[in-house]
């Protein structure tokens, strides 16, 4: 019998440290929290000093009873969950579950699942930290406090859902940057160039004008002074054209300077989800879903193994063993060159910071992304290749540029170029070729880097040497609204503001969307008419809940109890009653707000009001309860339409058949009352399903998140497993067919950064070519799918 007790939150975490440990140690898992505030009422005993009323949740008693019969006849319990509050609180429900003896039950934690990581944690257990209990309690209560007194209110008054500590905080952020951008005035300016090059050349090079009488010349947006000027019309960039273009254009000066360009610190959790935003385009749920995955163990032919560390920190602190692994790595692969000549230590300054962590790092550092390819899904080794990347480039010497500048003068003109040139790689080695695999966009710039003009066939020039003036290019511009949020520039600014932490930002991001606060337009984060009146009222009636400098006191409050500083208790007090009065005047003042959609009533003829219920989103007469008329709306907040007749009959009555929407979208419906036929409306490629004695067609199908794959149209019917993610060849392929020369499988357009492929859609088949551009493939913007029933 196995002699020690493991317990961890994950099973792939609990297969991963299982073969570690060995045989000698049962490992277990609790599949997150096992313990909570009840669902259905506050469970906070505010009279008894805050008290916590926790139960044990419903799914997890099964779990529950497994646990303390292994506890029971285990000589030791290592409690193992994360290592950051969350964990930490975990550890605590736990043990007051388990009921166990104190000197049985121990708390180990590591920051990466590597054998001499978790043997060492092993090695030296510790006690469960009631201050990072605390400090999580707090954090919990102080969030059930304002999520359940707030949002009954917003429900009555606006339909709003929910409100919360943070998230009401960043939809006032998004708000107030929608404000800024429709009452933004747009002013123009101009920019000059010339076309300029040597006196016996052909070869000309771009220098914008940079001086003009003395003063430097600037964008409309850039602040302005006294030695600034701005070409704001037509007519001034006219006048400095004609006054320019018969001077004499004349080298000033040629400067060349050597500058040093230093890596970035390795990555925290925000970071990694910007950096994952702006390459990969990834949701920061979605980043933090695949890292997880990566933290926990994937499959390798050693088995289960832990491939990165803990990814919820903030700290950029590395071990003195990953320091030195990475030293042997870049200076084995790349040369001593590569290698700083001290190691590189990132220290982040901030009251918030917890560096009781590491930063996130490959947890093994000679294994370089290509080596797992095979192992790992496409999502995995994008997220593993980032990383990895990110922390080899961090430990690495620095970029040496030469930037060379010159100045021309011409008349009261100064004209300015600039071009530059690496004449050492350093860091870029691998730096750069993240960039430019891994960018999902042109304008996409890595964190922390902007794009600057430089002039391209600059020539060496010397120093009063007389240049000849091809044309000018003056171009008209116009100052541009401030961006508005996306996931990626919210969690940078929640961060800098210190609201927040790591482990809550993908959560608050994916309620305000599921609130319907806030909608996705591409990239960008726009508040919707009920974010916007949820926050107006929000602002009116609880104007420190969404004040951002108090909620960050808040947050540097609960790091004060980690600290035990500050007692837990005493600082719920000292905000819930001045709270407990806002929430008694906001009951009496919160007028009712409506919420009024472009629709007017059917049947009365009065406007329609978005209202919410516990199954989405609805209008509803504002004449009710007179008149009592509701529209359905869909997940896109637009009216769902009506029964609509289509071609096809029912083939149990043979009644006409209806399209219906429903809530995965349109489908068929039978006609007939006492007739319940429903079956999908499917997109035909055009393609047969290659699996053999198949009689199915390759359709276009949406997974239950929303994305396009491709399927037999006998998948939904449990007859065929025919699926894949990228689009059948229709015709066009090699030898003008759609089947694989190699196999006579059917062949797929494969959409990839790197360049577009046909290839051959059987896994066991490696046939893969460029495209010739002749192919035509299912769902191409040109060929719309018919759409049919089978």
């Amino acid at each position: 019998m196995p002699k020690f007790l493991v317990i961890v939150e994950s099973p792939a975490k609990a297969k991963t440290i299982s073969k570690i440990l060995g045989k000698d140690y049962t490992v277990k898992a609790s599949v997150g929290h096992v313990r909570d505030l009840p669902k259905n009422k506050l469970g906070v005993n505010v009279r008894k000093n805050f008290e916590p009323l926790y139960e044990l949740l419903k799914d997890k008693e099964p779990i529950v009873a497994e646990l303390k019969e292994a506890a029971s006849t285990a000589d030791k319990v290592f409690l193992a969950p994360d290592p950051d509050r969350e964990g930490e609180a975990i550890a605590w429900h736990l043990s007051e579950i388990l009921d166990l003896p104190k000197k049985k039950v121990h708390r180990i934690e590591f920051n990466e699942i590597t054998k001499d990581a978790v043997l060492a944690a092993i090695k030296a257990p510790r006690q469960i930290d009631k201050r990072l209990v605390d400090a999580q309690q707090a954090r919990r209560v102080l969030d059930r406090l304002v999520g359940y007194k707030i949002s009954p209110l917003l429900w009555r008054k606006v339909n709003g859902r929910s409100a919360g500590r943070v998230q009401s905080v960043a939809v006032r952020l998004i708000c107030a940057r929608e404000t800024e951008v429709d009452s933004f005035t747009p002013q123009e300016y101009w920019t000059i160039k010339a076309e300029l090059s040597r006196a016996k050349s052909k070869t000309f090079f771009s220098a914008p004008l940079s001086k003009w009488q003395g003063k430097r010349v600037i964008a409309a947006s850039e602040k302005a002074t006294a030695q600034t000027t701005v070409i704001d019309s037509k007519k001034l960039a006219d006048e400095i054209l004609k006054k320019t273009e018969k001077q004499e254009f004349a080298v000033a000066s040629v400067t060349e300077k050597v500058s040093q360009r230093s890596p970035q610190a390795p990555f925290i959790t925000s970071t990694l989800q910007r950096e994952a935003s702006t390459f990969l385009g990834y949701t920061v749920k979605k980043t933090m879903q695949v890292a997880q995955t990566l933290y926990e163990g994937v499959e390798l032919p050693e088995g289960a193994t832990g491939l990165i560390t803990y990814m919820r920190t903030d700290s950029t602190r590395v071990s003195q063993q990953a320091q030195d692994d990475a030293k042997k790595f870049i200076i084995s692969a790349y040369g001593k060159k590569y290698y700083p000549d001290k190691p590189r230590v990132y220290a982040r300054k901030g009251k918030s910071v917890q560096d009781a962590h590491e930063a996130i790092r490959p947890a093994y550092p000679e294994r370089k992304p290509e080596s797992l390819k095979q192992y790992l899904t496409p999502d995995q080794l994008k997220v593993y290749k980032l990383i990895w990347e990110r922390f080899m480039a961090s430990q690495m010497a620095s970029a040496e540029i030469l930037t060379r500048s010159v100045e021309i003068t011409a008349g009261d003109a100064v004209f300015r170029a600039s071009a530059s040139e690496k004449k050492f790689a350093g860091f870029t080695i691998v730096y750069d070729r993240l960039t430019k695999d891994m960018a999902t966009d042109s304008e996409s710039q890595p964190e922390g880097e902007e794009e600057s003009e430089e002039a391209t066939n600059l020539p060496e020039l010397t120093k009063g040497e007389k240049l000849k003036l091809k044309d000018f290019k003056p171009d008209q511009h116009f100052t541009q609204p401030p961006p508005r949020y996306t996931e990626a520039s919210l969690i940078k600014t929640l961060e800098e503001l210190g609201i927040g932490r790591p482990s809550t930002y993908a959560a608050t991001v994916n309620t305000i969307v599921d609130r319907k606060y806030v909608e996705r337009q591409q990239k960008a984060l726009c508040p919707t008419k009920l974010g916007q009146a949820v926050n107006a009222l929000l602002v009116e009636h609880f104007g420190n809940i969404v004040d951002v400098g108090f909620t960050a006191e808040m947050e540097a409050d609960l790091d004060k109890i980690e600290e035990d500083k500050v007692d837990w208790h005493l600082m719920l007090k000292g905000f819930y009653q001045p709270f407990n009065e806002t929430l008694k005047k906001a009951e009496e003042n919160m007028n009712k707000v409506l919420i009024l959609s472009d629709q007017l009533c059917p049947a009365c003829g009065q406007p329609m009001a978005i209202r919410s219920s516990r199954f989405g989103q609805f209008l509803g007469c504002v004449g009710y309860p007179e008149c009592k008329t509701k529209i359905a709306l869909t997940k896109e907040g637009k009216p769902v339409p009506e029964d609509r007749p289509s071609e096809e009959l029912c083939k149990t009555c043979k009644s006409p058949m209806l399209i219906r929407y429903g809530r995965y979208g349109d489908y068929l419906a039978c006609s007939s009352e006492e007739c319940t036929e429903q079956r999908p409306i499917l997109k035909l490629t055009g393609v047969d399903c290659p699996r053999p004695g198949c009689e199915g067609h390759i359709v276009e199908k949406k997974s239950r998140h929303g994305k396009i794959f491709y399927g037999c149209s006998n998948y939904s019917l449990n007859q065929c497993t025919s699926a894949y993610w990228y689009p059948p060849i229709v015709s066009g392929g090699p030898n003008n067919s759609n089947k694989c020369p190699q196999c006579g499988t059917m062949l797929v357009y494969k959409l990839l950064k790197r360049g577009d492929q046909v290839a051959c859609a059987a896994k066991e088949c490696d046939f893969a070519q460029p495209i010739t551009g002749k192919e035509t493939y299912a769902g191409q913007k040109k060929d719309t799918p018919t759409e049919v029933t089978v």
